[in-house]
């Protein structure tokens, strides 16, 4: 499908054949477009990976920043201008990992933000090792004996610290992860969407038909609005359930909507009038 967020028409990307992140990309490209969102008012941060490399191959605006760093950048350009669509965006290793106390604190924060994760439990750039999220017993280059830690669950993590909207795909089912990314984009404070991505070079465990045969959406008559509930299916492996797995019901108020500048003037701050009553409002002197 063509859209306007389109890059240029045969450029190659970094990915080996077969990979997830291709059909990522196309997922994301049609939830920006069925939006109807302007690409010049469209920004994504990632950091360092194969998964980072997304918004490289997007006709959007995009920063590219250090290893696990995606989430403050984010942060801020939303806080500079509360008018942009912004979206962070990464893989497991990257957003869990390096990036897993900025992971934290940035929910605790709750910017108005879409926090979408390539979760394919395995470090793809770096040829292989185990990520927080590989499984118990996954032999790798680096854990020849296979990993011995508990997975982390970004799901109940995310319920637990605050997240007003968790969320889980699977990029084999294209509809569903597209309508779920349109969903944290359209939700008011920080959303979180962990989105299952095969790499088919560096996790032959973890594969297409692996998700396919170890996931399920969930029923309609599911209550993401229940904590408790909520709690209790982001805790749920193979299967692991797909759809939103948590939405609070009720508003809470946003990073941005909680600064001082902010209540007194919500325009980005490129077009804040700066004369010198304004500054005295803003910034009083004791």
């Amino acid at each position: 499908m063509n859209t306007r967020f389109d890059f240029v028409e045969g450029k190659n990307t970094a990915w080996c054949p077969g990979c997830g992140n291709m059909m990522l990309l196309a997922i994301l490209k049609g939830a920006l477009e069925e939006l109807n969102l302007d690409p010049t008012r469209v920004v994504i941060s990632s950091g360092i990976g194969q998964a980072a490399k997304m918004p490289q191959y997007l006709r959007i605006n995009y920063f590219n920043g250090l290893h696990g760093r995606a989430l403050p950048v984010a942060t801020a350009i939303k806080a500079a201008n509360p008018e942009l669509t912004v979206i962070a965006e990464g893989g497991d290793g990257d957003m869990y990992g390096e990036g897993g106390n900025h992971f934290l604190h940035t929910i605790r924060r709750n910017p108005d933000i879409a926090h979408i994760v390539h979760n394919n439990m395995v470090y793809g750039l770096t040829k292989g090792q185990a990520s927080p999220t590989s499984q118990r017993g996954f032999i790798t280059p680096v854990q020849v004996y296979g990993v011995a830690s508990e997975p982390f669950n970004p799901l109940t993590t995310a319920i637990s610290v605050g997240a007003t909207f968790v969320a889980r795909a699977f990029v084999g089912n294209q509809g569903q992860a597209r309508e779920l990314i349109k969903a944290a984009i359209g939700h008011k404070g920080y959303a979180l969407i962990d989105i299952f991505d095969p790499c088919v070079s560096f996790n032959k465990i973890n594969t297409f038909n692996w998700y396919k045969e170890n996931t399920y959406v969930i029923d309609a008559s599911y209550d993401p609005s229940d904590k408790a509930a909520a709690l209790k299916k982001g805790a749920e492996e193979a299967p692991y359930p797909l759809g939103i797995i948590y939405r609070q019901a009720e508003h809470k108020p946003t990073f941005e909507e909680q600064l001082a500048v902010y209540e007194k003037d919500p325009s980005p701050l490129h077009r804040r009038q700066r004369n010198s009553e304004l500054l005295n409002k803003l910034m009083p002197s004791e």
